[in-house]
């Protein structure tokens, strides 16, 4: 009856080369790396105890990769693009997409991890840590532009001072890379 949040509709689907420029997570190749080191250090790990103890079998073995792919499973991060009108975050399950000209809101999710989480007038829906748009200025701008073309429809409903705190951020990070770069520090 009701839509998945968890697809975009058709008709929506990001385009496997989107029109216009689009900005990358630069730091998702590192990020994936480090899933990787994590999971094949556990992995090792495991084996290598089991191995010292004498424990060591074939079923053992398949359980401890196993461990190892669920491990890097949760610590795979997603890979968020923007282009013009709009965010995707891509992940294992699926890619999610909103329209950032169309957003009707934009909520801070605090708890072990913060998650921001945007909603456009689709009823699309992409949550991504906000960490993300800090690292990124060209994804954060891309994501301002079209949330103040929402704003100015009036679509925006709620989310404003969310989108402040970050843009705070944003530009705090980047000063202190300015200045660290000019030695300025």
């Amino acid at each position: 009856m009701g839509h998945r949040d968890d697809t975009c509709r058709p008709g929506d689907e990001v385009p496997e080369r989107p029109e216009g420029p689009v900005a990358y997570d630069r730091c998702w190749r590192r990020e994936l790396r480090g899933a990787l080191r994590c999971s094949a250090v556990l992995l090792a790990l495991l084996l290598t105890t089991d191995r010292l103890a004498g424990t060591l079998t074939a079923g053992r073995s398949v359980l401890w990769l196993g461990l190892a792919v669920l491990l890097f499973v949760v610590l795979l991060p997603a890979r968020v693009s923007a282009g013009d009108d709009w965010l995707a975050s891509r992940t294992l399950l699926g890619t999610r997409r909103v329209h950032t000209d169309l957003l009707v809101s934009v909520r801070c999710r605090d708890g072990v991890a913060q998650r921001l989480l945007l909603r456009d007038a689709l009823g699309n829906r992409v949550e991504l840590d906000p960490r993300v748009l800090i690292a990124n200025p060209e994804l954060w701008y891309r994501l301002d532009a079209g949330a103040r073309r929402s704003e100015a429809v009036g679509a925006l409903m709620c989310g404003r001072t969310a989108l402040r705190r970050i843009s705070a951020r944003v530009d705090g990070e980047t000063a202190r890379t300015v200045f660290r770069m000019s030695d300025l520090d």
